[in-house]
């Protein structure tokens, strides 16, 4: 049981970790062509860093959404395995595994079918605004 709840805290982790962020999608006008992908990553972090230092707040992202998902499905999970567990004697572990089993689930749902996170608006008008002054064109976010 030890295993299983260590394999599923790990999983768990690696899923956080592998949440990307929305990035600016940049148009390739001459100003973009002529400095290079390398540059305008460059800028677009230096960009991303001055809203940060405004102090608009990118948001929570994906891993928020992954995050709430998991905790849901664990909670959901402890739920039900600790009434399946008491009908049958054993409620601890009934919940152990139904919140283990609920947190990969919640994890599962979170990481592919939630909707993709927009950036909170003020920040991504800040770093769009920095980009145009610099001389991008920006398409969208994704």
């Amino acid at each position: 049981m030890k295993l299983v709840t260590m394999l599923s805290i790990g999983l768990i982790l690696l899923g956080l970790t592998g949440c990307s962020t929305m990035q600016p999608v940049l148009y390739p006008n001459t100003h973009f062509l002529s400095v290079g992908k390398s540059a305008a990553e460059q800028d677009i972090e230096a960009c991303e860093q001055l809203a940060k230092a405004a102090g608009a707040d990118k948001g929570y992202g994906k891993s928020g959404d992954v995050a709430s998902s998991t905790v849901i499905g664990a909670g959901v999970g402890a739920a039900g395995g600790a009434a399946g567990g008491a009908v049958t004697g054993a409620a601890g572990t009934g919940s152990m595994v139904g919140a283990v089993s609920g947190a990969v689930w919640g994890l599962l749902r979170g990481l592919f079918y939630s909707r993709p996170s927009q950036p909170n608006p003020a920040y991504a008008n800040f770093v769009t605004r920095c980009l145009q002054e610099k001389g991008y064109e920006v398409t969208g976010w994704q």
